[in-house]
């Protein structure tokens, strides 16, 4: 049994991680911490753990943990986390971090983030943890950057006629429209439920923090600089992220051809359901499931792409698992199908 931490164990990525841990049948969860006021039971935090898990969840002291854990996933804010990690990682455990502190280079970082990067040792070795692209790496990685929730939605839903060359580099544009439990379980005016509730709103528009991390990857994939107009939504609902991405394609091609493209590209991954021609995936599809549904469509020369993922699984703690899976030499769906 792989023996397991969670740092950040309160918040909606950590309570998740849990619940998935806790039906794994090659895990042990050894060891659980936040920032409490009083250390507890996790089952006194989520009542529904009662009976099936009272671990009591502690301040986080990272050595301590280090004691009684094989890997620890990270479930903290942005700029925690690489002041956490560099303890794990001297004492030779498995990382995989939920927060963006390992997914850019440090002054991309800074510009993005506002702060300088104080793990610039480790920052290099980590592996981005998206495993219907780099599953090989993850495999042999000792500290994975999970990726973020818009990332992993526009990503899969541009990547493979990227990769074919299919599309025009300078056209492309993704609308992202994701659920409240996106930012985050803190305290946010803007979050409340009066301002949330029945309102629709656009933030950040191509200036999003999720943009260079997808920008990055893309020109990976491309193999060649890329630049996208990426603009988020917030929505009133609590949880899932529906990416409707446009493209220009780069010759006359009709869907049964770029569903060709995208069924190939994504052979045998498990975690990725293309929709048959003439139907869309929507959110409650693929809702509490490790799931990413695609869907397109072809008008004229435009290619319209809607890439749908559950923000909390897939596009956090789910995607975690799937990596430590991976990492583990377990089989990859274990516990979250």
């Amino acid at each position: 049994m792989l023996k397991v931490g969670v740092v950040g164990a309160t918040g909606y990525a950590g309570e998740e991680i849990i619940k998935i841990l806790m039906r794994h049948k090659d895990v042990c969860i050894a060891a659980l911490s936040a920032v409490i006021d009083k250390e507890a039971p996790i089952s006194d935090i989520f009542p529904a753990f009662k009976g099936k898990l009272d671990l009591i969840c502690k301040k986080p002291d990272p050595e301590e943990m280090s004691k009684n854990v094989e890997l620890v996933f990270l479930a903290l804010p942005h700029k925690i986390s690489m002041e956490v990690a560099p303890a794990f990682l001297r004492a030779n455990k498995l990382v995989i971090d939920l927060s963006a502190d390992y997914r850019l280079n440090a002054d991309v970082y800074k510009v993005w983030y506002g702060a300088e990067h104080k793990d610039k040792a480790n920052l290099p070795t980590a592996v981005y943890g998206l495993p219907e692209l780099y599953y090989d790496k993850v495999k042999k990685a000792r500290l994975v950057a999970n990726p973020g929730c818009y990332p992993t939605s526009v990503i899969l839903g541009i990547a493979p006629v990227l990769k074919d060359k299919a599309v025009d580099i300078n056209y492309i544009i993704a609308d992202s429209k994701s659920g409240a439990t996106g930012a985050g379980r803190k305290p946010d005016l803007a979050l409340s439920f009066g301002e949330v509730n029945e309102n629709l709103k656009a933030y950040k528009a191509n200036e999003h923090q999720h943009k260079p991390e997808i920008t990055r990857i893309l020109s990976e994939v491309a193999a060649i600089p890329i630049d996208i107009v990426f603009v988020p939504h917030l929505i009133p609902m609590n949880r899932g992220i529906l990416s409707t991405i446009y493209m220009k394609l780069n010759k006359k091609m009709d869907v049964k051809a770029v569903l060709n493209i995208y069924n190939n590209f994504y052979k045998a991954k498990p975690f990725i359901r293309i929709a048959d021609e003439g139907k869309l995936p929507q959110v409650r599809d693929v809702a509490f499931t490790n799931y990413c549904g695609i869907g397109v469509k072809v008008t004229g020369d435009t290619l319209i792409v809607v890439s749908c993922i559950d923000n909390l699984t897939k596009g956090a703690a789910g995607q975690a698992v799937q990596n430590m899976n991976i990492m583990a030499g377990f089989d990859e769906t274990e516990a979250l199908i």
